[in-house]
């Protein structure tokens, strides 16, 4: 979302889109000089599901990204708010906090994106904008790839056929995909500097979100737990902690677990 007036854009119901390749520079730089925006949110990457971890696609949209944030404040830019992950944190501890968690990732992904807040950190401070970098756990909602969790899980109920799934022991931090856009939003008119995690706060064992599918759709006897093997190195617990959202940007979720399942849900039936 770029805006190019000092108002608050997120009440104004105007909106201008402007399309770009930004991954190319000149094309990125034009947009940036023509809207001299003074907000910026920027969630765009490459997200293939069950590719993105690896793929050398994130070394580009991490030189994008600097190109983009340096464009932004070379153009007066006042106000920038990045999309992080849970996958900078060290998942070997399960400390994935805001406030000195230690951020180790494991994956070219989570390289990426670490290095990026880093040198987009560095830089904002020098340029006097102000940043803040949302690091987002666990989503899901409308629209989502149909291969992930959730919606593999309401797919196979809804069509009668058997969910097969892993044990379920591995705890996670769910957040419907509203409430993530809803803390982008906060975040963006708050004053917040740094990394804030972009989660719940609470954890849920995977078979617990898929016990409540198949209760949600009378059909819990088609979950198979355990049919699946649970992929190596897959963390036991990864659930956002520091509380950086709701303390300091006043942030609460509009969704919970159960009244987001069920939207979902919804959604899946209506296609």
């Amino acid at each position: 979302m770029i805006s190019a007036s000092g108002r608050n854009v997120l009440g104004d119901t105007r909106a201008h889109i402007h399309r770009c390749d930004l991954l190319e520079e000149t094309q990125q730089r034009n947009l940036i000089e023509t809207v001299r925006p003074t907000h910026l949110i920027h969630l765009a990457w490459y997200t293939e599901h069950g590719k993105f971890w690896a793929a050398p696609e994130n070394l580009r949209w991490l030189q994008a990204s600097i190109g983009l944030v340096k464009a932004f404040a070379d153009c007066g830019g006042k106000r920038a708010v990045f999309a992080g992950t849970c996958a900078e944190y060290d998942w070997s501890t399960g400390a994935c906090s805001d406030v000195g968690g230690h951020v180790r990732p494991a994956t070219l992904y989570g390289a990426c994106k670490a290095s990026l807040f880093q040198a987009a950190e560095r830089f904002c401070q020098q340029a006097g904008v102000s940043l803040a970098w949302g690091r987002i756990f666990f989503p899901y909602g409308p629209h989502e790839a149909p291969t992930r969790l959730v919606p593999s899980v309401i797919r196979s109920l809804l069509a009668g056929r058997e969910a097969a799934c892993s044990s379920g022991e591995q705890v996670r931090d769910f957040l419907h995909a509203t409430d993530v856009a809803g803390a982008f939003v906060a975040l963006l008119e708050s004053e917040v500097n740094g990394a804030v995690n972009i989660g719940s706060g609470a954890g849920v064992a995977l078979k617990d979100v898929v016990a409540m599918i198949g209760e949600e759709l009378g059909r819990p006897e088609l979950i198979r737990l355990g049919a699946l093997p649970t992929r190596p190195g897959d963390p036991p617990r990864l659930v956002a902690d520091g509380g950086r959202l709701s303390s300091e940007a006043g942030w609460r979720p509009s969704y919970g677990l159960a009244s987001g399942l069920r939207d979902v849900i919804g959604w899946w039936r209506s296609q």
